[in-house]
């Protein structure tokens, strides 16, 4: 008879109750105990799209190693059952070590176990610039603009937007900061129609301007490490939204033409106070129609992925979502159709 072969496959390609190999990276690892004292290591492996935490029992073959040589940030190589379980999707693993140079020769790729914007960043950077240059009708606020994406092109291509939550994978905050941007400026053309009246008139430049900055700060809250992106000692004491006031301050102090004083004070007020309120950090609310626009299309923008996520992703049977996510609350799917 001959040997049985073992399919070599992208995690999210395994089926319920079938062995392959498959390279992972190992995100997290925790050392815990249940509520009756029982210890247990919680691991979490991730390949591209997919992402498993469950149990390594004390009791475990794998404990021993899971204790003392798996380590988060590391690729492994994994010969395993994928399992459907009472508490999720599992792996009964038969076999793992680190991966080595030679399994490259298999296509092992590491950007292939980190989950990625479904979207080309390329092709999402030059939507951007494009809006930049058709929206932007202040020349010097186009220029502080393009030249803050330009000088930082290679980290914005690949930064997510968060460390979890929403938008937390390569290329997250590119995907993150245009659909803000393309939703602020249907809000913007709405609104300066709606209110020829207003004065000062809605600035449509600003509200772009602004919602285009509004997360640049990002690229100095976090280091992005395989594993996921982790706190610098910068974003841990300062955050975001002043790193990113700082950025574009220092960007205007370049300009070769100086950005109008009241100009960049508003632009800086739509960095801090695009969060809104004190308890999620922004110092100040939005106290122009400009930073509003931009609080709002953030906030829906974020608040919209989570609710497609626990769509996505929860397995609780029925019309309705648990309510353990990250909305904290039900999410109705819909009544099944009988055939």
């Amino acid at each position: 008879m001959a040997p049985r072969t073992i399919p070599l496959l992208a995690l999210d390609e395994m089926i319920p109750g079938q062995e392959a190999d498959v390279f992972l990276l190992l995100a997290a690892k925790e050392e815990l105990k249940t509520k009756a004292g029982k210890p247990y290591h919680k691991v979490t492996f991730r390949g591209g799209r997919r992402e498993l935490s469950f149990p390594i029992w004390d009791d475990s073959p794998w404990s021993a190693d899971c204790r003392a040589a798996w380590t988060p940030g590391v690729y492994y190589k994994v010969r395993a059952v994928y399992r459907e379980t009472n508490y999720g999707p599992q792996l009964e693993i038969h076999k793992i070590r680190e991966v080595a140079e030679a399994d490259a020769a298999d296509g092992f790729d590491p950007t292939a176990c980190q989950p990625k914007s479904r979207f080309d960043p390329l092709e999402m950077f030059d939507e951007l610039l494009a809006i930049v240059r058709q929206r932007i009708e202040r020349p010097e606020l186009g220029r502080l603009v393009e030249s803050i994406l330009t000088e930082n092109r290679n980290e914005v291509l690949v930064f997510p937007a968060a460390r979890r939550n929403h938008h937390a994978f390569v290329g997250g905050l590119l995907e993150h900061t245009l659909s803000v941007t393309k939703t602020a400026l249907f809000l913007a053309d709405k609104y300066a129609d709606y209110y020829p009246e207003m004065r000062p008139p809605l600035d449509k430049s600003l509200v772009v301007a602004g919602a285009i900055l509004h997360d640049i700060g990002k690229l100095e809250e976090y280091e992005t490490r395989p594993e996921g992106a982790v706190f610098s000692a910068a974003g841990a004491m300062i955050g975001h939204m002043l790193l990113g006031r700082d950025i574009v301050r220092e960007a205007a102090a370049k300009l070769p033409t100086p950005l109008d004083a009241e100009m960049l004070l508003r632009l800086e007020h739509a960095i801090i106070a695009h969060q809104r309120l004190p308890e999620w950090g922004s110092p100040k609310p939005p106290m122009t129609p400009e930073a509003m626009l931009i609080h709002y299309a953030d906030d829906i923008d974020a608040k919209f992925h989570v609710m497609m996520s626990v769509l996505r992703d929860d397995a609780n049977p029925g019309p309705v979502t648990s309510k353990k996510n990250l909305m904290m609350q039900h999410v109705f799917r819909g009544m099944a159709k009988s055939e």
